[in-house]
């Protein structure tokens, strides 16, 4: 299965808004995703969720640190860095998270699952409310 997690990790960071073909290289047609904000099923839910997502993306790139991998399922720790025309132009943002992922027998992903923190990826990013949320922060 190691192949596979090599696989995604390739094809995962040559998605973009006009590549969006390519997540049929990678999951399932019934895959189940999960991130802080959505829980979607489906292949045709994916390809939404990340072409609403990849609108406005000027680059995007995933730096995985480090995996665990027992063959059936993975663990993927990554960084994100991305630019988007709209959030913080011409800034190179970083978000750090992990993956889980469960693999189908033919070595595509049916369940994926990303974890990371919904504070530091937007709120804090957010003039006014990011502000609050610093001050906060600062007193715990």
């Amino acid at each position: 299965m190691s192949g596979s997690l090599d696989h995604f990790k390739t094809v995962f960071n040559q998605l973009n808004a006009s590549t969006l073909n390519l997540l049929e290289e990678i999951y399932t047609p019934e895959v189940v995703f999960r991130d802080p904000v959505h829980e979607l099923n489906g292949l045709p839910a994916l390809r939404d969720y990340y072409g609403r997502l990849y609108q406005g993306v000027v680059s995007c790139r995933f730096e995985f640190e480090s995996e665990v991998n027992d063959g059936s399922q993975a663990m993927l720790v990554w960084i994100m860095r991305f630019q988007h025309r709209r959030f913080r132009r011409g800034e190179m943002l970083d978000l750090r998270g992990v993956s889980h992922l469960k693999f189908s027998a033919d070595g595509k992903v049916l369940y994926h699952h990303d974890y990371f923190d919904m504070g530091a990826f937007i709120y804090e990013r957010v003039h006014l409310l990011g502000s609050v949320i610093r001050m906060i922060k600062n007193r715990l």
